[in-house]
Formats: structure tokens, C-alpha cells, sequence
């Protein structure tokens, strides 16, 4: 005896499930006279009674019930397979995967405050994060759009600027209590000064705040993070901008005692390579980058 055709075994789920010709032929898109047709094919080819009548509707024989079983559980079966086959196409094929760079201090405060939104607005992109702080250091092979810390001009690339970095100091709030608690710009040289360069940076501060001081340090911190976690732990006083700090000032962590600025050598710029923004999915995030670039950060 040969297999019956999956259009009568289906035909048969449907209406045993149901219990009703009409119902089985309104789920699956065809005329009751077509059921039914598929049902007696298929219980003359198996040469068993499968329904009886009770009422309305159509009960299972003894033997109808054995088939049932084992055709729903096919059905089931197959049905859970399209599921994961539809699924996995969609993750491997449907999504592009999108490589960008970041110093990680940008990325673990800045970035990382926005980025999600980004992911469920564009739901058909997924991320890989990498790091890196100055453009040199990007490896273009590994990376479609890389977020760095410098000055262009960088031949073969596109860039945006996403923000003028202009540093002014920030400390735990312990450091504005006590005899030498920071209350004008000398106060400062009360405490260690934090910078992860030669100490130029400091330099040009104390220059504008009309405070003689050379600048040297006991340590030197080649990571930003370092440098801000060792302010948060009172141990001195960093120069920063509130796109990088502005979390720890919003959540109290650091205070800024004094509003002088001094602007960076350097600047946070959006870098993707010339051809690159030809890419919609590329454009789009340089786009989104830009327009978040120009919210307030508080």
C-alpha cells in the first residue's frame, strides 16, 4: 500500500481537529466539496472507516483517532521546521551586520546611553562593537564606521565632526569640602592633576585661568576611563566635557566646581571610508550618529 497524498492526510488533520468539512475547508483555503473528496479517497485507499457522525459534527472512529495522533504530530513537526528554517534565514540573511569603532570611554558612556535605540528603531541591522581611540589605530579591514578621537584630514575617508571637545575640571564631591576644598581655579593645585597626556592639556587650563603652574604629574594613565575613575575615587582632578562625564555629573558622582573651559587638541569625529555612505545601511547610521551628536546631552 502506498503513502496517501499529504493533501488528503492534511485534509484529514484539519477536519479531525474541527470536527466540522466546512471549518477544515475555510482554514485551508478550499471548497468543502474538496475535503470531503480528499476524505474519501483517503479511506478507500487505507480501506477503514475514519469518521462517524455525532450531530453536527464528525467524531473520530477508533481507528481514525490511531491516525490522528501520528498525522497531527507530523504536521506539528513539519510546521516547527519552517518555523526555525524561516527563522534562521531571517538572522543569517535578512539582518546586515554592521562593524563600528569607538574609544571605549565614548562608548561605555556616551554611546552606550543611545545605542539601543538605534537597534529597535532599525531592527534589520546588527552590531558588532570594536574599539579604538585614534584613527590610526582603526583596522579599516575589520570596521565599515569608526568613531576616533583627532584632527583630519584623512585621505580616502569621510568624516563628520559629531563634537567639540572643550575640557573643563571635574572631582568627587569630597574635594570641594574641607581647607582645600576647590572653590577657584589655584585650588586646583591642592590636589593631584589627572590626565592620561604630558600634561599639556592641564597646561593650557591653568594658562587661561591665569594660574603659573608647571604641570607634573606622578602618574600617567594611557586609558580616559582610568583617569575618570580615579577622580570618581577622589584621588585628584581630570579635565573632561560632559559628553564623556556627563552621566557621572547627572548621577552625582562627579561635580564640576568650576565652569572655565579650555578647548581640546583633538576632536570626536564620524569616519567611514568615501565609497562607504553609498551603503544605506551605513548612511543611515552616519545619520543617526549626526542627529544624536546635535541632542544635548543632558
Amino acid at each position: 500500500m502506498g503513502v496517501p497524498s499529504l493533501h488528503s492526510l492534511r485534509a484529514f488533520e484539519s477536519v479531525s481537529r474541527l470536527g466540522n468539512v466546512a471549518a477544515a475547508a475555510a482554514e485551508l483555503h478550499v471548497t468543502p466539496g474538496a475535503i470531503s473528496q480528499q476524505l474519501r479517497a483517503l479511506q478507500l485507499s487505507l480501506g477503514v472507516e475514519l469518521f462517524r457522525k455525532s450531530g453536527r459534527r464528525l467524531a473520530l472512529t477508533e481507528r481514525g483517532a490511531t491516525l490522528q495522533k501520528s498525522v497531527g504530530m507530523a504536521m506539528h513537526q513539519i510546521a516547527d521546521s519552517i518555523r526555525d528554517i524561516s527563522a534562521n534565514a531571517y538572522a543569517t540573511t535578512a539582518r546586515a551586520e554592521l562593524r563600528v569603532s569607538s574609544p571605549s570611554v565614548f562608548g561605555t558612556t556616551w554611546l552606550a546611553a543611545r545605542i539601543f535605540q538605534f537597534l529597535d528603531a532599525n531592527q534589520d541591522i546588527r552590531l558588532r562593537m570594536l574599539t579604538a581611540v585614534a584613527f590610526e589605530e582603526v583596522d579599516w579591514r575589520k570596521v565599515d564606521v569608526a568613531i576616533v578621537y583627532g584632527n583630519p584630514p584623512w585621505p580616502g575617508f569621510s568624516w563628520q565632526l559629531l563634537h567639540s571637545v572643550h575640557a573643563a575640571p571635574v572631582c568627587s564631591p569630597q574635594l570641594l569640602r574641607g581647607p582645600h576644598g576647590i572653590r577657584e581655579p589655584r585650588d586646583v593645585l591642592h590636589h593631584r592633576l589627572l590626565h592620561e597626556d604630558d600634561g599639556s592639556q592641564w597646561r593650557q587650563w591653568l594658562m587661561r585661568a591665569r594660574v603659573p603652574h608647571t604641570v607634573q604629574s606622578d602618574i600617567y594613565f594611557d586609558n580616559f576611563a582610568m583617569v575618570l575613575q580615579a577622580a570618581r575615587d577622589g584621588h585628584g582632578v581630570a579635565l573632561t566635557n560632559d559628553i564623556i562625564s556627563f552621566r557621572d555629573l547627572d548621577e552625582g558622582r562627579l561635580v564640576q566646581p568650576l565652569t572655565l573651559f579650555t578647548p581640546a587638541a583633538r576632536n570626536y569625529y564620524c569616519i567611514c571610508h568615501e565609497e562607504g555612505l553609498a551603503n544605506p545601511v551605513i548612511g543611515r547610521f552616519v545619520d543617526w550618529l549626526v542627529d544624536q551628536a546635535a541632542k544635548p546631552s543632558r
